[in-house]
């Protein structure tokens, strides 16, 4: 029989439950494609808000993988990504922080079909995530969305 005691859990299944899902990959590229890639910075004296809404973060993110992400996966995926100062969410308006710029603009380029795989190896590369829970994502308003986004 062996004795030995039971140590603290291997570090390799803690790392990996503190690794960046695909689906933070997909959310990323969402905002990212959805608010124009930074290219169309709007001026600050403008009404319009720098940023996509919800209903458009889903629709690109329909449009990138022929699905709809779940409302756990966005919250989820919002949460680490705003902790880890890649995204911010402002007033219902999604968008890059200068983090998140950064990182998007420093990637290789691939074609749209492989960004969501790239971006998930860069994340992962990068650093790992943390989670910011002051974002939350209820039913209601996720259904909303949805509608928004997809409605005839």
């Amino acid at each position: 029989m062996d004795f030995r005691e039971a140590g603290p859990p291997r570090q390799d299944v803690a790392m990996a439950e503190a690794d960046w899902n695909r689906s933070d990959a997909w959310i990323f590229v969402s905002v990212v494609i959805g608010g124009g890639a930074g290219r169309h910075l709007r001026s600050p004296n403008t009404r319009r808000p720098e940023g996509v809404p919800l209903a458009g973060v889903l629709a690109t993110a329909e449009h990138l993988q022929d699905a709809i992400p779940a409302r756990d996966e966005v919250e989820s995926a919002i949460q680490r990504l705003c902790g880890t100062d890649l995204v911010m969410v402002q007033d219902g308006f999604f968008r890059l922080t200068q983090s998140g710029e950064r990182l998007w603009r420093t990637r290789p380029r691939s074609g749209l079909s492989s960004t969501v795989d790239t971006m998930h190896g860069i994340l992962t590369r990068n650093q790992p995530p943390a989670t910011d829970p002051t974002w939350t994502l209820t039913e209601a308003d996720y259904a909303a969305a949805v509608r928004a986004a997809f409605a005839p």
